[in-house]
């Protein structure tokens, strides 16, 4: 089946910040235990949470402001676009830090959904939700990610081939086994895999 479409994650993707994640979890008091930090916020009680939420935001904001585009991003998008492939961008970040990126660097996606719009991931749900604003099948499509939870998300959502981007040795024991993937350092690797993936697919 001929690839339409391609999802992007945000942050580790098209999208390189400074923030220590891990240094954030520490602040925070949430541990390393496979979910997204606010998928674990959810659970604390009230005050904590609050107080959580209020660091995770902090720390985003100031990645939206201080980072910078992935190297490739650009020109992988230009290429799908140039090839019809219809692009998302399905973050678990915030819609205010997605709109900030976006506003720094206007790239063009067919559909952008922050937790804001849907659940997040490793539930398929925010993947599907873009495929349906997309009007694409899970079988005609690409995702692109850097963590455990997008290629959970992919492979529960049906989608047809998920690239693992970049090199994080402590998520190593987080990724499933027996799910297919394939891994490259950046997006110019990327961008070589998606090429043979459309010839492939036509």
């Amino acid at each position: 089946m001929a690839i339409r479409a391609a999802l992007f994650d945000m942050d580790g993707t098209i999208w390189n910040n400074t923030i220590d994640w891990l240094a954030v979890r520490r602040e925070i008091g949430v541990l390393v235990d496979g979910r997204p930090i606010y998928m674990q916020l959810m659970e604390l009680p009230p005050r904590e949470r609050d107080r959580g939420i209020a660091i995770l935001e902090r720390y985003e904001a100031l990645g939206a402001e201080s980072g910078t585009l992935a190297p490739g991003t650009e020109k992988l998008l230009q290429y799908l676009h140039s090839a019809h492939i219809k692009c998302a961008l399905v973050t678990n970040n915030s819609r205010k830090s997605v709109e900030r990126v976006l506003e720094r660097n206007p790239l063009s996606f067919d559909a952008v959904l922050s937790r804001d719009d849907s659940a997040l991931k490793p539930d398929p749900q925010a993947f599907l939700s873009a495929l349906e604003q997309l009007h694409v099948s899970p079988q005609e499509t690409i995702a692109i990610g850097d963590a455990h939870f997008d290629l959970i998300a992919s492979d529960r959502a049906g989608i047809a081939q998920f690239i693992l981007v970049g090199n994080r040795p402590w998520m190593s024991e987080l990724i499933p086994a027996g799910v297919p993937h394939h891994k490259v350092a950046n997006l110019v690797e990327a961008r070589e895999i998606i090429a043979r993936l459309l010839h492939q697919s036509r």
